[in-house]
C-alpha cells in the first residue's frame, strides 16, 4: 500500500482568494512561557489550500460542514488527466473508465505557483455533471482553487453540482499522480455552521 499526500502545504506563502483571510500560524504560548508545552494558533479562511466546499458556501439553504455525510469523502476515486485543456466537457470524458470509483479528480496542472493566486483557470462545462450522474460519481475534485471561473459570480458549476447532490473538493495537488483508480480520504473538520473546511487529502494506492 502506498499513500500519496495530495494536500497543499499551508504556510505564510499559501495564496488566499483575493480579499479573503490569509493563512497564519504562530506559537502563541511557548514552552518557556507555559513551563511545559508549545501551543499554536491558526488564523485562516475555510477555503484555503486543499479544502471542501459545503453546499452552504453557495446556497443559504445548503448543508453546512458538520451536516455533511462522511461517506462522500472516503471513497474510490478516478484521476483523469486533462492537462492542456482550456475547457473540459462531457464529450471529452466518454472514454474514461470509471470502474468502482465514486469520485472524479481532474488533473489540470494549471496552478503551478501555489504561492500566487491564479488570474485564470481551466473551465468545466456544466454537462460534466450529467456525466457524473450517468457514472454514479458523487464527488468532484480539482487541482484548482475553484470549480468555476475566478471572476464568476453566477458559479454555474457550484450550483449544478449542488442541485445534483454532488460534492466539491478543491485545491488538491495531483502533480505526481498518474491516471488510475485510488482510494481517496479527504475528511473535513467538524466545524459547526461552516461553509467549508481545509482537509488533509490522501490517495491510497493498493
Amino acid at each position: 500500500m502506498k499513500i500519496h499526500d495530495i494536500s497543499m502545504l499551508l504556510n505564510k506563502e499559501s495564496a488566499e482568494w483575493p480579499g479573503d483571510t490569509p493563512f497564519q500560524f504562530q506559537i502563541s504560548w511557548s514552552k518557556e512561557q507555559s513551563g511545559s508545552v508549545n501551543v499554536g494558533q491558526i488564523t485562516t479562511s475555510t477555503h484555503v489550500g486543499t479544502h471542501i466546499d459545503a453546499p452552504f458556501h453557495f446556497d443559504n439553504e445548503g448543508l453546512k460542514v458538520h451536516e455533511l455525510p462522511l461517506e462522500n469523502y472516503i471513497l474510490e476515486a478516478v484521476v483523469v488527466d486533462v492537462r492542456g485543456k482550456s475547457e473540459v466537457s462531457q464529450e471529452m470524458l466518454r472514454n474514461v473508465q470509471v470502474g468502482p470509483a465514486k469520485a472524479v479528480l481532474f488533473k489540470t496542472s494549471a496552478w503551478q505557483n501555489r504561492s500566487e493566486f491564479p488570474e485564470e483557470i481551466p473551465l468545466f462545462n456544466v454537462d460534466v455533471v450529467e456525466w457524473m450522474i450517468e457514472n454514479n460519481l458523487v464527488l468532484f475534485g480539482v487541482d484548482l482553487p475553484s470549480v468555476d471561473a475566478i471572476t464568476s459570480k453566477e458559479l454555474p458549476m457550484h450550483h449544478a453540482l449542488g442541485e445534483a447532490g454532488r460534492y466539491i473538493l478543491e485545491g488538491i495537488d495531483l502533480d505526481d499522480i498518474q491516471e488510475g483508480i485510488y482510494k481517496l480520504i479527504a475528511l473535513p473538520l467538524k466545524i459547526e455552521g461552516a461553509d467549508g473546511s481545509p482537509v488533509r487529502a490522501v490517495l491510497i494506492e493498493e
